[in-house]
């Protein structure tokens, strides 16, 4: 539970596993997760339907790896966190889940994000994981949030930065 900013009321939320029906989703969210830059405007929906970005979607729940939460708010879904094994911005090794996480932008700043990544971690651990890995664009502000989560970086290129969390320390 969190109170809205503007309203001071409480904003009460759970996660909980993504059901197989609500897998559709995930292209919503990958969406919603890619970073716009301030100033520039957002990309068109079909971004999403590029290759580099079907990998986060196109199939989920097929492979053992593929594990999603969602963050619900009165019955309403408002963000999600998946991880699968897959050759994306983030991959590492063939042995290494990435992540994509995604809020609606309204429920964005309130903890939820961090609260989702948490209890991602706890279950990649308790499955046996040594490590999860994702890719961040530099300006983005999430970069904070994966760090103060323990997550490091790797490597990097001119926009992006590879972090990986140890999962068996």
């Amino acid at each position: 539970m969190v109170r809205d900013r503007n309203t001071k009321k409480e904003l009460v939320y759970a996660i909980r596993e993504m059901k197989i029906s609500e897998y559709p989703l995930l292209k919503d969210f990958c969406y919603e997760s890619i970073f716009t830059p301030e100033g520039y405007p957002p990309p068109d929906r079909s971004a999403v339907d590029h290759p580099l970005l079907k990998v986060y979607y196109v199939g989920f729940g097929s492979e053992i790896h593929d594990r999603a939460l969602v963050a619900e708010v009165d019955g309403k879904i408002v963000g999600a966190v998946w991880t699968r094994i897959m050759d994306d911005f983030g991959h590492v090794d063939d042995d290494t889940p990435s992540f994509a996480i995604s809020l609606y932008s309204e429920y964005r700043g309130y903890g939820i994000g961090t609260k989702m990544m948490q209890k991602m971690l706890d279950w990649l651990r308790i499955s046996g994981y040594e490590k999860a890995s994702l890719s961040c664009q530099k300006e983005n502000y999430a970069v904070r949030m994966y760090r103060n989560l323990g997550f490091e970086i790797i490597d990097e290129n001119d926009e992006e930065y590879i972090m990986i969390y140890k999962l068996q320390k």
